[in-house]
C-alpha cells in the first residue's frame, strides 16, 4: 500500500484519483499517529509527503524510517515533494531518510509513472 500526506485537498485529490484510476491501493495520512495506525494494520512499502508541511512530512519520513528499523520490515519507499525553491527543504527531507526528492512540477508530470513505480517496489 502507498501513504500519502498532502498539504491541501487539490494534492490529495490528485494522488487518490490517480492511484484509484491505476487500481492502486492508496492512503491518506495526516499525522504520526494516522502513519501508525496505517503502519500497524497494512503492509505499508511506500510513503508520498508533501513539504509543503513540512514538519509533519519530515516528522513521517522520520517515523518510517524508525518503523524499519524496530521491526525489520521490507523497506519503505519515501518520496517527498515541494516547491523546487526550497532546497533546504530538500535537503531536510533527504536527511530525515527520504529516498527520492521532487520539485511539485516534476512529480505532478510524472504522477502515474511515480505511483506505478512505488507500487511495483512495494510488490518486489
Amino acid at each position: 500500500m502507498i501513504v500519502y500526506l498532502a498539504a491541501d485537498l487539490i494534492w490529495a485529490t490528485k494522488i487518490k484519483g490517480v492511484a484509484d484510476q491505476l487500481g492502486l491501493a492508496c492512503r491518506p495520512t495526516r499525522d504520526p499517529e494516522m502513519l501508525q495506525a496505517r503502519l500497524a494494520d497494512s503492509p505499508v512499502r511506500a510513503l508520498i509527503v508533501d513539504l509543503d508541511a513540512p514538519d509533519v512530512a519530515l516528522d513521517l519520513i522520520r517515523l518510517a524510517r524508525e518503523h524499519e528499523a524496530k521491526t525489520e520490515a521490507p523497506g519503505i519507499r519515501v518520496l517527498a515533494f515541494g516547491p523546487h525553491v526550497e532546497t533546504q527543504l530538500f535537503q531536510a527531507a533527504r536527511d530525515a531518510g527520504a529516498d527520492e526528492v521532487l520539485a511539485r512540477g516534476v512529480f505532478d508530470r510524472n504522477l502515474p509513472d511515480l505511483l506505478l513505480k512505488l507500487a511495483a517496489a512495494s510488490e518486489a
